[in-house]
């Protein structure tokens, strides 16, 4: 069996538990070495995880012979840079989501990981947990008939950290970093989802604004959009929202019933239908990346495949850079 020898570039709160240590639960697969800027935090992530080595030099890490593929975890502004510049080195890419910070950076990615031949995989980890792939078996039985509508509702309050002056918001709220403010974060698991079992979305379009004024970035978006297939659908993102309008949810409506589950809660599914309401609990692993390292993993021994590629993650860009008027 390939041994797959990973490096970190980017070791900050994604890796603590949703992805870090799942490297080392997979067989053929182990962390090498970790890249920070912050000496004191590559030190400090390889002596917790035991891990050997850590660089503060990104290329250093790259060109690393005991390293064979890189986990890029940094913000999705130097995603970009840093696939290419593994690819180029001829070693695949593991990268957080959002690909990029734009649709145009999604596209050099893939015209490099075409031109080299170095696949480029992303972190859309939902695609592959038990509670979501139960929701795609629902929906793909038949169980609630011919889906005629998709609907996404999602409403927080704001965190403490949006209150910190402009020096100091998280680098979430910094468009030049994040591509956008929260919903650059956070809806790219929702669309990818939702292009997971209905298709790529085609055609969509937006309305934000910045209500409570708090940052720059946009806190509040409705959108409309319509998938390949024909199927509408919409969504609204409120950042801002009090408390009692807190939600998280999408809702998919069909001609012999309807169900609705939640994204980042993982609230039981619930299932209704001309027999009843049904509420389903499906049960994630403690690293919800696990399922997804796993495959990519196998791809990379030529023992699997992974079809969470940079070229279907691409189409989530689009549709939020069209949503929010950057296209």
């Amino acid at each position: 069996m390939k041994l797959i020898s990973w490096g970190f570039i980017g070791c900050g709160e994604v890796t603590e538990k949703k992805s870090g240590p799942a490297f080392n639960e997979i067989e053929g697969s182990h962390v090498e070495a970790v890249m920070s800027r912050s000496e004191e935090k590559a030190r400090s992530y390889a002596e917790r995880h035991h891990i050997k080595k850590w660089y503060t030099d990104a290329q250093e890490l790259i060109d690393d012979s005991n390293i064979n593929a890189i986990y890029i975890a940094t913000p999705p502004s130097s995603h970009a840079t840093f696939a290419i510049m593994a690819m180029k080195a001829g070693k695949p890419v593991y990268v957080e989501k959002p690909l990029a910070s734009s649709y145009e950076d999604c596209a050099r990615i893939n015209r490099v990981s075409e031109q080299t031949g170095v696949p480029c995989f992303v972190a859309y980890y939902r695609r592959y947990l038990p509670y979501f792939q139960k929701v795609k078996n629902i929906i793909s039985s038949g169980t609630i008939g011919k889906v005629t509508n998709v609907q996404v509702r999602f409403s927080v309050p704001p965190r403490d950290l949006d209150y910190s002056s402009a020096k100091n918001l998280p680098w979430r709220l910094q468009p030049d970093i994040a591509g956008g403010g929260y919903f650059y974060d956070l809806a790219p698991h929702q669309l990818d989802l939702l292009q997971e079992l209905f298709g790529v979305i085609t055609r969509a379009h937006g309305y934000c604004a910045n209500r409570a004024h708090l940052y720059q970035a946009e806190d509040t978006i409705s959108a409309c959009f319509l998938f390949e297939n024909g199927l509408p659908g919409s969504g609204s993102w409120c950042f801002v929202g009090h408390q009692s309008a807190k939600e998280d949810r999408i809702e998919v409506i069909g001609d012999k019933g309807m169900v609705s589950f939640s994204v980042f809660n993982y609230d039981p599914i619930m299932l209704v239908t001309s027999a009843g309401t049904t509420s389903i609990t499906v049960p994630n692993p403690d690293y919800v990346q696990l399922p997804i390292i796993k495959t990519v993993t196998e791809d990379l021994q030529g023992i699997g495949a992974c079809t969470c590629t940079s070229v279907s993650a691409t189409p989530v860009n689009w549709v939020m850079d069209r949503i929010l008027g950057k296209l």
